[in-house]
């Protein structure tokens, strides 16, 4: 094992991936000469030159739909977005073109494109630049949906979702390029759509993705200390969603409480709850309860965003509402 930080272990998995094929290349705003605007893509030009890491231009939609053409025609593109809230322009071609490539040509396009970047709130950036996406994607056919919370997950996934020929969803956090954990040495791939049981419990299971399972731990943290003991799903995979694993882990702890970052209305903690009670209703001591991001748009104040999204005592107060409820 080895410790590296979040954006490292993507750096590595792409960098894996085009020493291992030529067809494999990287685009998007800042990719190449600036290293990555949060310097996930630094060195990749000095190695793989300009013609594998390509600066665009400042324009989601048409690089996006290069990188569409590109797939169909036997290169494996990874597109970087800055940021998901810029990709909204280009939800054209990853939603009408990429994901329905396959089936309107009638299995004769596979599209093997990865779109990736940083998703969710990242502080003071306002309601327009704080938005998370992957209930927006995991809703389409046809897209695969990738949210990584450790740097381990996001290299062996990424490394996945290079390779897959369907188009890819890749999901980070401006929050966590910096994070710091364990890899593998050498390579390694993990299958996607295969959810990880991150901390072993018996009294509730905690179901989340992306970087707030760090929170999930957190509050964990403070419930073990009132003898309360979590067990904490981290999903993944969104898009297809490891259902079993949910189911399982309830079998033997009776409780649920699903805790995600974006806001509550079409959300995936809405789909895992109805899931939940359709194939595990007969295990449940308590309702289902749900944790998630305040029903506005995202506030730029500091104390604001505290409220808004899930915290450590927000989830403390869902887990004991199952344990303790009327």
């Amino acid at each position: 094992m080895k410790t590296v930080q979040f954006r490292e272990a993507l750096r590595e998995a792409m960098s894996e991936e085009m020493r291992r094929d030529k067809n494999v290349f990287l685009m998007g705003e800042e990719v190449a000469e600036y290293n990555g605007a949060y310097k996930v893509s630094q060195g990749m030009l000095d190695e793989f030159g300009p013609k594998r890491v390509i600066d665009t231009p400042i324009a989601e939609l048409g690089f996006a739909g290069i990188g569409v053409g590109a797939s169909m025609n036997g290169l494996r593109p990874i597109v970087e977005f800055m940021t998901w809230n810029f990709a909204i322009l280009a939800a054209d071609q990853i939603i009408n073109s990429a994901a329905k490539m396959l089936q309107m040509s009638g299995g004769q396009y596979h599209c093997p494109i990865v779109f990736r970047g940083g998703n969710g709130t990242a502080g003071q950036l306002a309601a327009t630049h704080s938005q998370s996406f992957e209930a927006f994607y995991a809703h389409v056919p046809g897209l695969k949906v990738i949210t990584p919370s450790t740097p381990a997950d996001a290299k062996g996934l990424l490394k996945s979702a290079i390779r897959d020929n369907d188009p890819v969803v890749f999901l980070e956090s401006e929050k966590m390029y910096g994070d710091k954990d364990e890899i593998p040495e050498g390579e390694y791939l993990i299958p996607i759509g295969v959810a990880d049981t991150k901390r072993k419990g018996a009294d509730v299971t905690i179901v989340s993705f992306g970087k707030i399972i760090k929170v999930a731990h957190a509050a964990a943290d403070v419930l073990a200390k009132e003898g309360i003991e979590c067990e904490i799903i981290d999903l993944r995979t969104i898009r297809p969603i490891d259902y079993p694993a949910v189911v399982e882990s309830i079998k033997k702890t009776n409780r649920c409480v699903v805790v995600e970052e974006s806001w509550p209305l079409a959300s995936i903690s809405s789909e895992i709850a109805y899931h939940v009670q359709r194939y595990a209703f007969d295990y449940l001591d308590a309702p289902v309860m749900r944790v998630t991001q305040t029903d506005t748009p995202f506030a730029f104040s500091p104390t604001l965003i505290d409220e808004a999204l899930p915290n450590v005592d927000r989830i403390v107060k869902a887990v004991k509402a199952t344990l303790y409820r009327n």
